[in-house]
């Protein structure tokens, strides 16, 4: 006799919410006359995320749930929620940002260049399904922290994935590039999933499970010395450090961060970041917490190689996009400071908050640094090199002053919510009193330090460089991105002033982590 599967709607409904919106959004694509589909698919994308987010507060309220979902493979605990809360609110102004057609292909199967391309252009031409496809993106990123199954997490990394693989390749202009970026990071993914795959297959072999609470109490049976074991941990673990952007995996990121369209770009660097760190928490906490004597000192070179060549590396970047890749991938390495800071359950709970913590901070802020750069154009497209960028604060002191507020966020200036968010995950390795876990924390500030330069240096050639005669104008901002600016630079003046009731709040899902 077959049992059927229990599956706790109302835990999952943000998810179901989501993924329906973007199955409609199909339909849409496939039904509706072509003029109506924006004025559809818009509202119905906002609409979506903001019930999910309304449901998750809902959750929040009634009370988080005790134990993981539809038979143990989701696990809806206080920081899934806390995480779903966070990208939806990111791809919420994302969405917004992708709002402006001025940014997209109007026919990505055209040739760049050739006269249907410029056919496409004059009959205005778009491509609508951009927003089932960032649905369903949204969706993976959702399902994917949220995983308590390793194959469920491989599923969820596909979905949030082979999306985004296709909208890297639909930016308006510099063609080619978009294209390039959008093979590269196809390559990227595809050498992610391999890795995660693998490494699943021979934790499979170790635990006879791919369930995270049994791989958790395998370990504790079995011991942590078993080649099946130390293998599948590395590759588990190389799948996953594809995704965050950690050092020496990150070389095509750069690339697909210049070439994709801006706000996916937007998107990509704050919500998969997001998600792929609470991923990386889920695996290295719950499933190998027990194991962290083997993987902390692999991860303690990656986390210090990912801060410094994310730091040094920007410092030499001439693009604007480019510079802000490698600071991703700095922030990256900062961030996984936080993730080795795991002992005991009340500094688990510490740790895990402050990651929160960051992870809201620099998202936000990253998605208004560039809503920024989408208003900055040159004839053929956004100011990219560094050099247009020359006296700016003088042709445009409140958009040039809202960047640099965005780039002191970045280095971590106090009064900004960059401060807090480091300061939240450094007090975490600092107070676990381990001399190497310190060690790392002190190389973290002086590579804090290194960064700041580039931040500077772009802050200096705004406000003290005079501007070219032929400088880039900066366009008037649609409502849309004038509300994702606003947003961001209120958020980050907020949680820079007052980021205590955020942190609390992080630190109260912390606590409901679930662990065996």
């Amino acid at each position: 006799m077959i049992t059927a599967p229990t599956i706790e709607y109302f835990a999952l409904a943000p998810l179901l919410i989501i993924f329906g919106a973007a199955i409609i959004g199909v339909l849409v694509e496939a039904f509706a006359p072509r003029y109506l589909r924006r004025a559809i698919h818009v509202p119905l994308t906002l609409l979506s995320l903001v019930g999910a987010f309304a449901l998750v507060i809902l959750q929040t309220v009634r009370g988080v749930p005790t134990t993981p979902a539809a038979m143990g493979s989701v696990a809806v605990d206080g920081p899934t929620l806390f995480i779903w809360g966070t990208i939806l609110v990111l791809s919420f102004v994302s969405i917004l940002l992708i709002n402006d057609e001025e940014q997209f292909v109007p026919s990505a199967a055209a040739v760049p260049g050739s006269a249907e391309e410029e056919k496409a252009i004059s009959e205005g031409a778009a491509h609508t399904e951009v927003y089932p496809l960032a649905l369903f993106a949204i969706g993976g990123m959702l399902l994917f922290p949220a995983s308590n199954d390793l194959l469920i997490m491989f599923v969820a990394l596909e979905v949030m994935s082979l999306p985004l693989y296709l909208l890297c390749g639909l930016a308006r202009r510099r063609r080619l590039l978009s294209q390039e970026a959008s093979v590269k990071y196809f390559l990227l993914g595809a050498f992610s999933s391999a890795f995660f795959l693998y490494g699943t297959a021979l934790l499979y072999g170790f635990a006879g499970t791919v369930d995270l609470y049994g791989i958790s109490r395998a370990l504790a049976t079995a011991g942590g010395t078993e080649t099946l074991l130390l293998v599948g941990t590395a590759m588990l673990g190389v799948g996953l450090l594809f995704k965050i952007g950690a050092a020496p995996f990150q070389a095509w990121k750069p690339d697909v961060y210049q070439g994709a369209p801006t706000p996916i770009t937007a998107l990509m660097a704050s919500g998969t970041l997001v998600a792929a760190f609470g991923a990386v928490l889920r695996v290295f906490w719950v499933a190998l917490g027990n194991d962290s004597w083997n993987w902390q000192p692999i991860m303690w070179g990656v986390a210090a190689l990912t801060m410094v060549v994310g730091s040094i590396l920007a410092i030499t970047q001439t693009d604007i996009k480019r510079m802000l890749a490698y600071s991703s991938i700095a922030h990256a390495g900062f961030l996984l400071v936080g993730v080795m800071a795991v002992g005991d359950k009340g500094q688990n709970a510490l740790a895990l908050s402050g990651l929160l913590f960051y992870l809201v901070t620099y998202g936000i802020t990253t998605v208004g640094a560039f809503a920024v750069v989408t208003l900055v154009r040159d004839p053929g497209g956004e100011a990219w090199h560094l050099s247009r960028w020359a006296g700016l604060g003088k042709r445009s002191p409140k958009l040039a002053g809202l960047f640099a507020f965005f780039l002191l966020a970045f280095a971590g200036i106090p009064l900004t919510s960059g401060f807090f968010g480091k300061y939240a995950v450094f007090r975490s390795a600092v107070a676990l009193g381990e001399g190497w876990l310190t060690g790392l924390v002190v190389l973290a500030v002086v590579a804090s330090a290194a960064a700041a330069f580039f931040y500077v240096r772009v802050i200096v050639l705004m406000f003290f460089s005079d501007p070219s005669a032929d400088g880039p104008t900066v366009v008037t901002p649609s409502w849309a991105t004038s509300a994702v600016v606003g947003f961001s630079a209120f958020a980050t003046v907020a949680l820079g002033v007052f980021p205590q009731p955020v942190l609390d709040l992080a630190e109260k899902a912390a606590k409901s982590l679930f662990v065996q």
